[in-house]
């Protein structure tokens, strides 16, 4: 999937999602004035000589603007004031004072509401703009990852928050370097400008480090130390005083291609796709995002697990995990994509993207970012996980080693030894990043 292919789908979802959820509600709303006058039509047949009927056709023309073109709504203006006129010649028998207030009343009404109409539609295009200028911004700073890194498949999704214009400080990103792939995922905490040049420090420290930095521990430190940085140099800004990124980090290694190596700093757990099974990427110790070395520091180690060929790697932003519907109900990635096979990380986003905007109504409250990882390597061999703690669903009735709901399961190593002495057990991090 090229460049341009992969923005093109990214801006249709965002901007087709909107309409899903209210389609109906919409089409009943487009027909409420039209239902309107044929009730006003019909109540001054039916009600006693000397009763004037008015409420009917001056809400309809206002109902009009708030749902309807500026076209229509002059149509509906015209249609209720004409009816007005109609009814009070043919079926009210009052005076003609009576008459000519009535039917100014209508026509001031519908004039008015016209108005209203050009209005709202002036500021749902200025509305409209600035979201796509947002989006627009967001993807500018964002990279486009290439379509193959070394052994892996990549596809990546962007979409924008429906709830406002706001630019969000999700990324992604991916580079080949001489130690293997590796891929960031993150989110900046915050919206706006400053969120923007957050994802701009952190995209360009990584691109630098990764290329340099042999160890995946050493490139989340440069992330760190780039960060607190950015602060010093605006002594009592936001990013200094409350500022932080939740990341993933992932290596796959150029001599061990069936290896994953993951570091986790406070952000949501990764799944791993393999033919079915689905593995909830817990991170075997807990560590704060990006950003907060001042408030506890500790070396970073990397989870390491197999990457068997074929199987599949989602990374994906709090937009994702904190998607609800309208009855609150959160979804539920591991539970949704389980039992599940996808023939390329395309069609994982695909579906992923789709069933969001099924399950949310079509608008999300938040950004969403989703990297798709596919091992295409040939030969890779596995190797034995280290020290990751995982929720497994199983492939199949039989498989071995399903986890109860809402427990973790450890897969050890040979080489793991018992825990280092002296390692401060940080606070659970913070998932949520608006």
């Amino acid at each position: 999937m090229d460049a341009p292919g992969r923005r093109s789908q990214i801006r249709t979802v965002a901007d087709n999602s909107d309409d899903r959820p209210y389609g109906r509600l919409q089409y009943l709303a487009r027909l409420t004035p039209t239902l309107l006058l044929l009730a006003g039509v019909l109540i001054a047949i039916l009600t006693p000589e000397g009763v004037a009927v008015t409420t009917p056709f001056a809400a309809a023309p206002v109902v009009a603007a708030a749902v309807q073109s500026t076209r229509a709504t002059v149509l509906t203006g015209f249609a209720a004031t004409t009816l007005a006129v109609a009814m009070s010649h043919w079926y009210i028998a009052v005076s003609l004072v009576e008459d000519v207030t009535r039917t100014l009343t209508v026509f001031t009404v519908s004039v008015l509401a016209v108005g209203l109409n050009m209005l709202l539609r002036r500021s749902g295009r200025r509305l409209a703009s600035a979201r796509s200028t947002a989006e627009a911004v967001q993807l500018a700073v964002l990279p486009t990852p290439p379509d193959r890194v070394g052994p892996l498949r990549l596809a990546a999704h962007y979409q924008a928050a429906q709830s406002d214009a706001t630019i969000g400080g999700d990324m992604y990103a991916a580079q080949s370097t001489p130690h293997g792939a590796r891929l960031l995922v993150g989110d900046v905490r915050g919206k706006g400008l400053g969120a923007v040049g957050a994802v701009a420090v952190v995209i360009g420290a990584f691109r630098e480090a990764a290329e340099h930095e042999e160890r995946l521990e050493d490139v989340a430190a440069r992330l760190e130390r780039a960060l607190q940085l950015e602060g010093s140099r605006r002594p009592g800004s936001y990013d200094q005083a409350e500022g932080f990124t939740t990341a993933v980090l992932v290596e796959v290694p150029t001599r061990r291609p069936g290896l994953l190596r993951v570091i986790n700093r406070g952000h949501p757990a990764p799944l791993l796709l393999d033919h079915g099974a689905v593995r909830v990427l817990e991170p075997s110790a807990p560590a704060l995002p990006l950003g907060l070395g001042d408030v506890a520091a500790w070396p970073d180690q990397p989870d390491e697990l197999p990457f068997p060929a074929g199987s599949q790697l989602l990374i994906f932003t709090d937009g994702l995990s904190e998607a609800r519907n309208a009855d609150g109900v959160f979804y539920d990635p591991a539970q949704r994509l389980a039992r599940r096979s996808f023939d390329s990380p395309e069609a994982l986003l695909r579906v992923v993207a789709e069933e969001v905007a099924e399950h949310t109504g079509g608008g999300t409250q938040d950004d969403m970012v989703l990297l798709a990882v596919e091992n295409q390597d040939s030969g890779g061999g596995r190797a034995a996980p280290r020290d990751v703690r995982a929720d497994a669903t199983p492939e199949a009735p039989g498989a071995a080693g399903p986890a109860p709901r809402g427990a973790t399961r450890r897969d050890a190593s040979p080489r793991d030894g018992p825990p280092a002495k002296g390692r401060p057990a940080p606070p659970t991090p913070p998932h949520g990043t608006e």
